[in-house]
């Protein structure tokens, strides 16, 4: 159980990974699954998620809690839940996950924006796939404009940019100085 809390109105990076870093997904039908749960625990009364990334053994998660106690409101039972359904399913006891998920606040937009390339990359960098977008389970897809209706609403990192193309540019530069961010977000 985690005891550092999970502040309102705030971006936070969410994630966790597998016991012994093995799988949390056992097959394609628990990724959908996973979003699933999602899109019913971060709902737009809890939390807004701006990008994640579902990898075999780990998620990472872009979001902006809404609620207070976001952590026992939403982050435990969401984690219940979705263990549960999983244990059942491959008939396995004990955690899935290896502990708490890890959270870290952020609190300016500029690593905001390197956060979701970060995520966005997680597949490629994985060697999962050679470009971000072959990824499924990800919202890159969301942002780039080939998938909508899902759970990101990227229009927020997307509004950093002119357009969806230049955010493609952005996440494919893999540049870490800074330069190929919008002027409004360069730090000297």
């Amino acid at each position: 159980m985690r005891t550092e809390p999970i502040l309102p109105l705030h971006y936070y990076h969410i994630y966790n990974r597998g016991v012994n870093r093995g799988p949390i997904y056992f097959s394609k039908e628990n990724y959908h699954f996973f979003l699933d749960r999602l899109g019913k625990y971060f709902n737009f009364e809890t939390a807004r998620i701006l990008a994640y990334c579902l990898m075999p053994s780990h998620f990472h998660l872009l979001v902006y809690p809404i609620i207070d106690d976001f952590g026992n409101k939403v982050m435990q039972p969401f984690s219940v839940s979705y263990t549960k359904a999983v244990n059942k399913q491959q008939k396995r006891t004990g955690p899935l996950f290896q502990g708490p998920y890890q959270s870290i606040l952020i609190d300016k937009d500029k690593y905001i924006l390197h956060l979701s390339r970060y995520i966005h990359l997680n597949p490629v960098s994985a060697g999962l796939v050679n470009q971000p977008e072959k990824w499924e389970f990800s919202s890159y897809r969301d942002f780039i404009g080939i998938r909508s209706g899902g759970i990101v609403g990227p229009n927020f990192i997307i509004e950093y940019f002119k357009d969806s193309s230049e955010y493609v540019d952005f996440v494919l530069s893999e540049s870490e100085s800074g330069a190929d961010l919008p002027i409004n977000l360069r730090i000297d």
